[in-house]
């Protein structure tokens, strides 16, 4: 207990020996050190975490550069090739990797649109048979 009272002791003393024995000319030389450090701070902060994504990045790519095969390879997946109906984007075929709803999505939509048309094929006919009832009614005289 001793031995860190002498310990705190010695370095308030320290301190307050160096502070008080300071000429003006380590006084602005002190606080040209703070102020730089202060000023160049953020910058500094915003350069290592460039260089740190960097690294960061290149380490992944490194990764997904050493896996050859994927998991849906291993599992015996076949890639199915898909028609080119997607909105500005390439069609690849593939269902691996984090595209995988992608093929699920073409299907909903594709089976969107075909209940659609069957729908307005349904109501196009509904609107030509009572078109033609009415034709009829004028046409046929009893």
């Amino acid at each position: 207990m001793d031995a860190i009272k002498l310990l705190g002791k010695r370095f308030q003393n320290n301190v307050q020996s160096g502070f008080n024995e300071m000429t003006a000319q380590q006084w602005i030389r002190l606080v040209i050190i703070v102020g730089a450090y202060m000023l160049l701070r953020p910058y500094l902060i915003k350069l290592g975490a460039r260089s740190q994504m960097a690294a960061h990045e290149a380490a992944e790519q490194e990764t997904q550069a050493k896996a050859e095969i994927s998991p849906n390879q291993l599992r015996g997946q076949i890639d199915i090739p898909e028609d080119s109906d997607d909105e500005g984007e390439a069609a690849t075929g593939e269902a691996t990797g984090p595209d995988w709803g992608k093929n699920a999505r073409k299907r909903q939509r594709t089976m969107i649109k075909k209940l659609l048309e069957a729908e307005e094929r349904r109501l196009q006919e509904s609107r030509e048979e009572e078109e033609d009832k009415d034709i009829e009614e004028f046409l046929v005289k009893e």
